[in-house]
């Protein structure tokens, strides 16, 4: 856009925000032909399986189609949830009481490994703890809330209480919702940042990074795999798919089983200009990590260095360009925080996130492949942790049984991994959304 128009400022660049002080790393490696693990996809999953296997003796290689960290680990909204979706859930109505205990406590599991995982490896990403605030979109999303605040309290072991909407702006500088949740157990990072780290730890434990490496097909060969790509052939004595919200492409899907249980969504982001600080305090006390409980939900923070707004969303269900969801971010954004109605946008960007049909991360085997993914859209700490939890189990070293392994994993007949369904599924919750909010 050479001449950009409000809300657009000069300058206005669709590109991550993030990239701008971590893009992606170029990479010159040649591909080898032999592997003890293939470790396809070089996202959070891929990279924490890969350093935890070189802990374990092994040398992985790790594949990306595009640059190690490309995807969702460099472009998401950098918001480390310590299984707070899934706490949120009704785990117990399917899996029965003792087991979605199980299930709930794993997902948890995933923010102090994070924590730890950062700390050990020395990452410099602009982590904090620093706690969500969840706006209640109607009063009855509220009374939802306060119906599972005791349970995330327990299952999360931190800190969770209701607001009502007369305290909220101790939270949130907005009276768009109607009170809310907030909750200890949720941290902020720079996620390019955080990419470009755990894939520097996991080449200095002894990892070989591999980029624009598209793979076509896994065969399996005698003991192990032969993995055929655009690039040549390698064979393998083990795989890991850890594909996420990528997982199909026309170009070459490594596992179409896995594709079929998948369904990636664009999720879409906004930086705004930078702002005064007083307005950032305004609206950020406490420098929280904000969502929202709408069916086509909001997430949105103040960024790192406390000076913009990062507003995502599903701005779109249909195929749309980051420049043209940006005005309808943009429009969500004023209608939470008026004032920044003048504001003007300096990036946007989008990228895909997985989420599967029973709500639910998983790990496990089908035909000898591994495979992690379906992190829902908070796959920042859960993408790492299950990333460790599959290296473990390829490496024979688990302990005890992963609560996310193996489970029964869904898809829907005929379903291929396209979800074409998605615009009438995303403007069927928008008009929920909307009427729930009406007769609010």
């Amino acid at each position: 856009m050479t001449h950009p128009q409000p809300p657009f400022a000069e300058g206005f660049r669709v590109f991550p925000w993030w990239w701008e002080a971590a893009e992606p790393s170029q990479r010159d490696t040649t591909l080898p032909d032999q592997a003890q693990v293939a470790i396809i996809g070089g996202g959070y999953a891929g990279l924490s399986a890969a350093l935890t296997l070189c802990r374990l003796g092994h040398r992985p290689v790790v594949l990306d189609a595009e640059r190690i960290g490309w995807g969702a680990s460099s472009r998401n909204g950098g918001m480390v949830s310590g299984g707070l979706k899934v706490a949120s859930g009704d785990l117990e109505k399917v899996h029965g009481k003792e087991e979605a205990q199980r299930i709930a406590l794993t997902c948890a599991a995933s923010l102090p490994f994070i924590e730890e995982t950062i700390a050990r490896e020395g990452i410099n990403c602009d982590y904090v703890r620093c706690g969500r605030y969840v706006g209640a979109w109607t009063p009855a999303h509220y009374d939802a809330m306060a119906r599972k605040v005791d349970w995330i309290a327990e299952v999360t072991g931190l800190p969770a209480e209701m607001i009502p909407k007369a305290r909220q702006r101790d939270f949130l500088g907005s009276d768009h919702y109607h009170g809310g949740m907030a909750a200890a157990a949720t941290g902020s990072l720079h996620p390019g940042k955080y990419a470009r780290g755990l894939a520097a730890a996991a080449a200095r434990a002894g990892a070989m990074l591999v980029d624009g490496v598209r793979v076509q097909r896994i065969l399996q060969e005698g003991g192990g795999f032969r993995i055929v790509t655009d690039r040549g052939e390698l064979r393998a004595d083990a795989v890991l798919v850890a594909t996420n919200g990528y997982s199909l492409d026309k170009r070459g899907t490594a596992s179409p089983w896995l594709a079929r249980r998948l369904v990636p969504l664009n999720s879409y982001i906004i930086a705004t200009e930078e702002l005064p600080a007083d307005t950032m305090n305004r609206l950020f006390p406490g420098r929280r990590m904000i969502s929202d409980s709408k069916r086509v939900l909001n997430y949105f923070r103040p960024s790192p260095d406390g000076k913009r707004v990062l507003w995502g969303g599903r701005a779109s269900f249909r195929k749309a360009t980051a420049e043209q969801s940006a005005p309808v971010l943009h429009a969500t954004m004023v209608e939470c925080f008026p004032e920044l109605r003048d504001s003007r946008i300096t990036h946007a960007w989008t990228g895909f996130v997985a989420f599967t049909f029973d709500g639910l991360p998983h790990i496990g085997v089908q035909d000898g492949i591994h495979y992690a993914a379906g992190c829902q859209g908070s796959g920042v700490a859960m993408a790492t942790w299950l990333g460790h939890n599959v290296a473990l189990k390829i490496a024979g070293a688990a302990n005890e049984r992963f609560a996310l392994d193996g489970l029964p994993f869904p898809t829907r007949p005929t379903y291929t991994g396209n979800p074409w369904f998605l615009p009438l599924v995303g403007t069927y919750y928008q008009l929920r959304d909307k009427l729930d909010r009406m007769a609010a």
